[in-house]
């Protein structure tokens, strides 16, 4: 099937309250264009570099989600631009967030990173690291910077039961956290899922998913 029949199938089975996220990287700008010309605005990339050169060739009312690990040394070079980051793992990184946004002018909406898989490679905060950055002083003095929501990638395994108690342990980290509202941090995103089980994820809350080969193929 083409990208615009796959975009619209998977669009047509969406709740209303969930937001796709087109994930992008490695694909041509033709690819690109082919979903923005079916209504697609938001496509995430995993490099700042890739993002910012397709950023530059494509129109201007596209949302550019950056997915990918961020490196505090390259955050500079997307600020401009970016609609959200998702992958924020440590304070560090949302000190030179904050620290770039304030140099543009600019509010910057953040996802926070989870880890919920039981792979050691995927990056991504504990409960316990979560609850601390946001009562500390130091994220509070962030006036440059918007937590909206929480993202998390579930492990890579056939195992569906594995794979929903990992969505669900997410959302119930979001429940907790979104009654710790402070004035940079209003959580209303749910990010988790992706082509092989987006599904799942929102049956299990997600409100944004991340969805690449299912729509434009495989890498």
């Amino acid at each position: 099937m083409s990208i615009k029949e796959n975009l619209l199938n998977i669009k047509s089975t969406l709740p209303d309250n969930v937001t796709l996220v087109a994930v992008s990287k490695t694909k041509p700008v033709e690819d690109l264009m082919e979903a923005y010309e079916e209504g697609q605005r938001i496509f995430g990339e995993n490099k700042i570099q890739e993002m910012t050169e397709k950023h530059q060739q494509m129109p201007k009312d596209i949302q550019w989600h950056m997915i990918g690990h961020v490196q505090s040394n390259k955050v500079k070079y997307m600020i401009p631009y970016v609609k959200l980051i998702h992958g924020v793992d440590s304070l560090k990184l949302l000190k030179e967030i904050n620290r770039q946004a304030v140099r543009w002018r600019k509010n910057v909406e953040c996802l926070l990173q989870i880890h919920i898989a039981e792979e050691e490679t995927k990056f991504g905060l504990d409960e316990n690291e979560l609850t601390t950055l946001l009562n500390s002083e130091e994220f509070k003095s962030f006036e440059n910077i918007k937590v909206i929501g929480l993202m998390g990638m579930a492990t890579f395994t056939e195992n569906q039961d594995q794979i929903k108690r990992e969505f669900q342990h997410l959302k119930t980290i979001f429940d907790t956290a979104s009654k710790l509202p402070t004035e940079n941090c209003q959580l209303t995103t749910v990010s988790m899922g992706m082509s092989g089980d987006y599904n799942l994820a929102i049956e299990c809350g997600s409100t944004m998913i991340r969805i690449g080969s299912s729509i434009f193929g495989s890498r």
